[in-house]
């Protein structure tokens, strides 16, 4: 017989049996595809050595008029300038108390209390003292994180210093507590109604899996100056004409008497630069300072420390209806997409009287995240609770390859941890979730909206963004060991090298079942022609050369498993090396009614691209 080329549709499908998605691919890991064809994804690599405390949920990236490019990192701990690779710590300060004298009281080693009021304090605060006298005020004035919160007091340790076990700091020592720590990740809440009605696993009124807050951030630039807060919390303001050390401020303390003093969301409109918040507190309602998760309020144009609405400025409030509360925001085209529990909205700028008009979208349309959108290109995309969407001018099901894939296997309980972001170079937009059975962000999902195609993977990341101010799209990644964090450049290099050492990014193929010969009689494959390219490869420190393997797999039936045969050498499967060098053929012994080909790669400095492969194949029988 002729040779037999192996041709398969781009994309991977799982919402079908294996045979059933003939000519198609079915599992896959750090791949994408270009043309049509698979390759490898790019490497990734530190943006330095240097690390931020916390897990880091929010990245925004800006420039200031200075020429310095800054991205600010919110994590559940601090809020962090990034800028040259040094993260700056512009954490606001949320309370400050004057202590009572000799507060510091050791146990005779690193651990000490600190007698204070402990009202609203929280594990992972930090503190930071100023004041102490005597022998320990070098250790003692500087900043801690707070380990424990007691009735009276909380700990900190100074760790390796050992502070005698005598109460000391002398009589004038003030704390200043930076923004509370918030939620590394949500935790599950059980008890009566806790739970969902029905839900697997639990029953109603025993125990619930519904999880608490989680520490996110919204942030944006106005200018050259950062406002940003945290969800659930008040509206910071940081200066970019002072330092990058300058802690951030609340913006009550440079607004009128109606700035805003607790949020959900925040953005800067693109047109007309209003400072716009959604979920806030209304000034002249009962309780003006309680949140309405379904108000949204902005300030004055180009001013936002203007809050009172004016008939000589443009300050103004309106309050959605559909849903209870606002989910989250994305800013495109002429509007912004205003995302409910159960609605979308499109707020447009009319300008005065009314200045910002809503119009309802969609009505009965989830959002499993705040972080769970982003556009590309003035189009939408999202992820439900139970399927993606997209809004180019109206709101359509997204069709998803892997939607059974993804959704049977993502925690529920850990879904406010989903977050998305763009690969414009690559036209993609990425997904990150956690698996059923973790508790951390594992997997991930791409759609290529150009391509119109799916596929998926495994990796860790916490945050995402593709700025053009950037030569890179940059993730945030978690050291949950050291409950640090460090930003890596994506699509740079060829390798993983998230902790400073490189190492080889493990990636894989896999198609569905295809029939050799007529799918009835057995078939066998006694050479293959592999066609591969290593364009943009370099050699591995050891001198090797650049290599993937590749895999073929016999089936005797679909679905079967691999063909057991015994004698005269024939194969079930075998895996043969390719290098970038091989020019020739493959001598094999494969029988089957069905194959499946994989290819997969674990070498430095590797980068490869399937073509289309080609097999040689004769009939063999019906056994």
């Amino acid at each position: 017989m002729p040779l037999q080329k192996i041709l398969f549709k781009p994309g991977v499908n799982r919402e079908n049996t294996r045979y059933t998605t003939e000519g198609g691919w079915y599992e896959c890991d750090k791949i994408r595809f270009r043309q049509g064809n698979p390759e490898i994804i790019g490497g990734w690599q530190q943006i330095s050595n240097n690390t931020y405390s916390g897990v880091c949920r929010s990245l925004w990236n800006w420039v200031s008029l200075d020429g310095d490019n800054y991205v600010g990192v919110g994590t559940n701990v601090k809020f962090y300038i990034e800028n040259g690779g040094a993260y700056n710590d512009i954490t606001p300060v949320g309370s400050t108390q004057a202590l009572g004298a000799n507060p510091f009281l050791s146990n005779g080693a690193s651990t000490i209390t600190v007698t204070a009021n402990t009202t609203g304090l929280t594990v992972g605060t930090y503190v930071i003292f100023s004041g102490v006298t005597g022998t320990y005020a070098p250790t003692l004035n500087a900043q801690f994180e707070i380990l424990s919160v007691g009735s009276t007091s909380f700990t900190i340790s100074t760790s390796p210093t050992i502070i005698p076990a005598v109460a000391t700091g002398g009589s004038t020592v003030s704390a200043q507590f930076l923004l509370s720590a918030g939620p590394a990740a949500p935790v599950p809440l059980v008890g009566w109604g806790a739970g969902a009605w029905n839900e697997a696993g639990t029953t109603w009124g025993i125990g619930g899996t519904t999880s608490s807050a989680l520490r996110l951030w919204s942030q944006s630039n106005f200018g050259q100056n950062l406002i940003f807060g945290p969800r659930g919390g008040g509206i910071y303001y940081w200066d970019a004409t002072t330092s990058v050390t300058t802690r951030a401020v609340n913006l009550t303390t440079l607004g009128d008497a109606e700035c805003p003093v607790v949020q959900n969301t925040i953005t800067v409109s693109d047109i007309s630069r209003f400072v716009i918040v959604f979920g806030t507190n209304d000034p002249n309602a009962a309780n003006p300072t309680a949140l309405d998760p379904m108000f949204i309020r902005w300030s004055d144009q180009e001013d936002p420390f203007t809050w009172i609405p004016a008939s000589t400025n443009q300050a103004g409030s309106i309050r959605l209806s559909h849903g209870s509360e606002i989910i989250t925001t994305v800013q495109t085209r002429q509007e912004i997409v205003v995302f409910t529990d159960s609605a979308v909205y499109s707020l447009q700028y009319l300008g005065p009287p009314f200045v910002w008009g809503a119009q309802l979208l969609g009505d009965g349309i989830s959002i499993i995240s705040p972080n769970a959108a982003s556009q590309a290109s003035g189009i939408v995309y999202w992820m439900g609770v139970d399927k993606f969407y997209v809004y180019d001018g109206r709101i359509q099901t997204l069709n998803c390859d892997i939607r059974r894939y993804i959704f049977k296997d993502l925690n529920q309980q850990q879904s406010l941890q989903v977050f998305s972001g763009v690969n414009e170079g690559f036209n993609e937009i990425w997904w990150f979730y956690c698996s059923a059975n973790s508790t951390v962000i594992d997997r991930y999902a791409v759609y290529n909206y150009l391509e119109k195609i799916w596929y998926y993977g495994t990796m860790s990341r916490t945050a995402w963004l593709d700025s053009g101010l950037l030569s890179f799209p940059i993730a945030a990644v978690y050291n949950t060991d050291t409950n640090t964090g460090n930003i890596v450049f994506h699509e740079n290099g060829l390798n993983d090298n998230v902790t400073g050492v490189p190492a080889p990014i493990e990636s894989y193929i896999s198609s569905s079942e295809f029939d050799i010969g007529d799918g009835h009689n057995f078939g066998f494959i006694w050479r293959m022609l592999p066609d591969l390219t290593f364009e943009n490869s370099t050699s591995s420190p050891s001198g090797e050369a650049a290599k993937i393997t590749m895999t073929l797999y016999g089936l005797s039936n679909s679905g079967s498993g691999v063909t057991e045969t015994a004698g005269d050498n024939v194969s079930s499967s075998a895996s043969y090396v390719i290098t970038e060098e091989f020019t020739g053929q493959i001598n094999t012994r494969i029988r089957g009614r069905q194959m499946i080909l994989k290819i997969d790669s674990n070498q430095l400095n590797t980068a490869w691209q399937l073509g289309a492969p080609r097999i040689d194949i004769r009939p063999d029988g019906r056994r």
